[in-house]
């Protein structure tokens, strides 16, 4: 089985079990007469995150760490800021890409704790004579308690005059994080 069904069938499993799970606890209430409290939130989640490439990509694997910063400006949409760090490995000994992203983006909850997501950004190079990606990213993901477990596909588009230049490509990856109100 090619690892890209894999990734596949393991997100359509997650969604499905995350999707039943939520299903069952949607009943009707009375609007909340004084919403301000629960709304106009903000979170610092701290996350680790790992993805995998498309066969016909110069790069292999993909891990990182990163630091979120999510605005609730209401139950069913939030805006997020993250920065953090990304190393992108190579396949066949060639330069592997590390960087620094700062992207920004809307997370949207249509179901009571799951989300979809999307981000755009800028990733800085840390290498001498590589030059800024430009990052986009759409997914989903669960949140319960403090946790956050999300699915997203990520793609990078470099400039041809950069030291560490790959074509466009990008990665189907996996975030863990743990979310702290403030």
């Amino acid at each position: 089985m090619k690892t890209i069904t894999k990734i596949f069938a393991t997100a359509a499993t997650a969604v499905a079990i995350f999707a039943s799970t939520s299903l069952s606890a949607q009943t009707m209430t009375e609007p909340d007469p004084n919403p301000a409290p629960k709304g106009m939130a903000f979170k610092v989640g701290v996350g680790v995150n790992g993805g995998v490439f498309r066969d016909k990509s110069p790069m292999d694997y993909a891990y990182g760490a990163d630091l979120k910063l999510q605005w609730d400006l209401s139950p069913y949409v939030a805006v997020t800021a993250s920065g953090g760090y990304t190393k992108l490995v190579a396949k066949d000994n060639a330069v592997d890409a590390d960087f620094i992203p700062a992207k920004g983006g809307v997370k949207v909850f249509p179901i009571k704790r799951m989300y979809l997501a999307t981000e755009a950004g800028a990733g800085f190079a840390i290498q001498d004579g590589a030059k800024t990606n430009f990052i986009y990213s759409g997914g989903l993901g669960y949140e319960f308690g403090g946790f956050d477990a999300g699915i997203r596909y990520e793609g990078y588009v470099n400039d041809s005059a950069s030291t560490t230049y790959f074509r466009k490509t990008g990665q189907y990856a996996l975030r863990l994080a743990y979310n702290f109100k403030l």
